[in-house]
């Protein structure tokens, strides 16, 4: 960004945006520390805490000062090309100062509160497949997700604030029409595969130690482009990433020893969401730029790294021999050929966050329907892990034999809203297969090089044409302005035609 003399509107709001920056990143270390090392003794006064940082921000972000400051910078604004870094974080500022003015902090306070409490009973409760602990939670977040849209009168449905705070621009009719397309391409290719005979992954599920796990993943990531200098990786019970800083960007991961596959994907899932966060323009740093677009773009590139490069057969042709060596008991009789096809297994499963690429959107499309069909009052909470099991018996063919791998399996809801987030999933695969299709259309020796062992292209590439940006375009514009046309199915639907029909001869 240009330096302008101090007297200058813009400097003040920098000034200002840094400060609400800062009061936000002591909130997320919070969060984190809560997810992480936090005793259980802390949860009631870490709420509160949270509660409070986050009152103080809203508080300080909707002070009408910034405002008019914003009102004094149209002008500015308006001589600057849209592009224009300066213009860029006013424009993104407006949008976020005409949202959060419509929310009371009180509420913000109230909800980040909730948030804490609804968490540290889920945490509690999922391991003891206990949905009666956690469902009075559950009906508070849905009350609250119910206020929190009607802050925003005017929507065509109750989701649409909600999607629209994650993936601006969407609402609830253009994502079913989007998943509508989708499920007509998946079902017929489950179907397929699901009537040949089973793959074998049993070399997936033997023992292998947790700390030989976490030992293999950081060498993997770190060969990825992930920087340590500037990150961390700890262990939670549902792996996130998190940011305080371009400086300080974090990822979690969970390890089962049964299971190589877990800790593995979860940790190159993770980098994804990091690669990107660390790759934002360091002249963002402590502003609204300086994080990703949407929730879509942003799984895009977790979904690209976990799975067009991290489950490829050019990845595992360099990678495996250094897999075996960290396991020679388990590997050393698995080839190359069976390892591939194991972590490629296609099969109607239960978990959403182990599911293959084939299934994985049936999963997200099944809580997309629930959380509409909660926030439209035709589903009661109390009937949910019904409707959550009917619904996979009639999606997916199978029930979950607990609400431990049924309705609490994901923390969504018993950390946020009900609404507006689980449709990133499937927008990033679609946006993942759309940016990587592209880079290779610029480099196409990037195939070649991952089976060297050489992500810098790739990665290299992604910075140049998504991480700098942080959120000076939206999610339509990054992928218009990457991809040169608007998102679409086909690409991904491409991508799974190609891998799978290979390894499953349809």
């Amino acid at each position: 960004m240009q330096t302008l003399d101090k007297t200058h509107p813009i400097q003040e709001l920098r000034t200002r945006l840094a400060e609400i920056n800062d009061i936000e990143s002591a909130a997320s270390l919070l969060y984190w520390d809560q997810a992480t090392y936090m005793p259980p003794g802390g949860a009631a006064a870490r709420g509160r805490q949270m509660a409070t940082l986050r009152h103080i921000a809203h508080t300080k972000f909707t002070d009408p000062a910034i405002g008019q400051l914003l009102e004094d910078l149209r002008e500015y604004e308006s001589s600057l090309p849209y592009d224009a870094d300066e213009a860029s974080l006013i424009r993104v500022t407006r949008l976020d100062y005409d949202r959060l003015v419509k929310i009371p902090p009180a509420f913000t306070a109230k909800f980040s509160q909730h948030s804490a409490d609804a968490y540290e009973a889920w945490a509690k409760a999922r391991p003891e497949n206990n949905f009666a602990a956690v469902a009075p939670y559950l009906e508070k977040t849905l009350e609250l997700s119910r206020e929190m849209a009607n802050f925003f009168p005017g929507y065509q449905h109750i989701a649409d604030p909600l999607i629209d705070e994650s993936d601006y621009g969407m609402n609830a009719e253009s994502v079913r029409a989007l998943f509508a397309q989708l499920r007509q391409q998946l079902v017929p290719i489950v179907d397929a595969i699901a009537s040949q005979p089973i793959t074998d992954a049993t070399a997936l599920h033997q023992h292998y130690s947790e700390p030989e796990q976490l030992a293999f993943s950081l060498e993997v990531i770190k060969q990825l482009g992930y920087d340590f200098h500037r990150g961390r990786q700890d262990q939670t019970l549902h792996p996130f990433m998190t940011k305080f800083s371009t400086g300080d960007v974090r990822i979690t991961t969970r390890v089962r020893e049964n299971d190589l596959n877990e800790g593995l994907f979860s940790t190159i899932h993770e980098t994804g969401h990091a690669l990107y966060e660390q790759g934002i323009a360091r002249d963002f740093e402590a502003t609204p730029l300086a994080g990703g677009t949407s929730s879509g773009v942003h799984e895009s590139q977790s979904r690209l790294w976990e799975n067009l490069v991290g489950r490829s057969r050019n990845f595992w042709e360099f990678c495996y021999p250094q897999l075996q060596a960290a396991f020679p008991q388990q590997l050393k009789q698995v080839s190359l050929d069976t390892f591939y096809r194991g972590i490629n297994k296609v099969e109607r499963s239960l978990i959403r966050t182990d599911a293959d690429e084939v299934t994985y959107n049936l999963h997200v499309m099944i809580r997309f329907d629930l959380e509409l069909a909660l926030l439209e009052g035709k589903l009661a909470v109390k009937d949910l892990p019904a409707a959550w099991n009917d619904r996979y018996q009639s999606d997916l063919g199978i029930v979950p034999p607990s609400d431990t791998n049924g309705v609490l399996q994901d923390v969504h809801w018993y950390g946020g809203t009900i609404g507006g987030v689980f449709q990133g999933y499937t927008l990033g695969n679609l946006m993942s297969a759309q940016f990587f299709e592209a880079a290779l259309q610029a480099h196409p020796e990037i195939p070649q090089q991952i089976r060297q062992g050489n992500f810098k292209v790739l990665h290299d590439w992604l910075k140049q044409n998504i991480y700098q940006h942080g959120r000076k375009y939206t999610a339509a514009e990054i992928v218009e302005k990457v991809t040169l046309q608007p998102l679409s199915i086909e690409p991904f639907i491409r991508y799974i035609k190609g891998k799978f029909g290979e390894l499953y001869n349809f």
